[in-house]
């Protein structure tokens, strides 16, 4: 079987078993490659917006002999994908505002699948703001820390209704203690349900952010040239915020 780097398989990990499952972006094809040997599809759709990545997968697709089970298709986004088409679609590797712009023109079939694998590069607070207004619910979510970077990933499901209950049993599911509370901006920035269930690799993603802004407001301290009062109170506001999620 094909080995996957952690941070795609921390991606393939959270995809559901599909009769067929369809990866944005694809690049080598290694995700419908390893979901096709693994059982959990049983045909793939390898789509990327460039001929070259889509001549790389073919290549590997031929490698394994998997030729007549995964198809490759040129596709900005999801444009080539019919509602329906796909019950797993998998998106990874690209930037917060780049998916949201495929889930947006896609509404419909993004709509349409029952599970969708989402892994932005950035941008993060801003893109789970973008899901939970739009009527997904976050079903699963996971981080990996790989070469030097942390990886967050998480698998949703559009669910225009209910939305909020969703959220609230999942949490419940991950283990939060207390109440199940309307989400804060600490959910949006480092995930609900990482911070419910208390990873490890975000307990090491939020000593890294400590450490980053001590130095940032070491810095601010030493610049007398401008007013940077505001932004000094911002980073404090944000490393007291940090402090209290890792006691938790």
């Amino acid at each position: 079987m094909i080995q996957l780097s952690q941070r795609l398989q921390a991606v393939a990990d959270l995809a559901e078993d599909a009769e067929v499952v369809a990866d944005v972006g694809t690049d080598h094809g290694y995700i419908p490659l390893f979901l096709i040997a693994c059982g959990k599809a049983g045909k793939a759709i390898a789509m990327d917006i460039n001929e070259g990545p889509l001549l790389r997968a073919r290549e590997h697709i031929r490698q394994y002999n998997q030729h007549e089970r995964i198809e490759t298709r040129l596709s900005d986004g999801l444009r080539e994908l019919r509602p329906g088409e796909a019950q797993t679609i998998v998106i990874a590797g690209m930037g917060g505002s780049l998916m949201k712009r495929i889930l947006t023109e896609g509404e419909a079939t993004a709509h349409a699948a029952d599970c969708l694998v989402l892994q932005p590069q950035s941008e993060l607070p801003m893109f789970r703001h973008f899901l939970v207004e739009h009527g997904y619910r976050i079903l699963r979510e996971d981080m990996v820390y790989e070469d030097g970077k942390f990886y967050s990933m998480m698998a949703v499901k559009w669910k225009e209704s209910d939305t909020e209950d969703s959220l609230q049993a999942r949490l419940a599911e991950s283990g939060a203690e207390d109440g199940l509370q309307a989400m804060t901006e600490a959910d949006f920035r480092y995930g609900p349900l990482l911070l419910a269930q208390k990873h490890p690799i975000l307990h090491k993603y939020l000593l890294r952010q400590k450490e980053q802004k001590q130095k940032i407001l070491e810095s601010l301290g030493q610049n007398a040239r401008r007013d940077v009062s505001e932004r000094r109170a911002q980073i404090r506001e944000e490393l007291e915020e940090i402090e209290v999620l890792l006691k938790l």
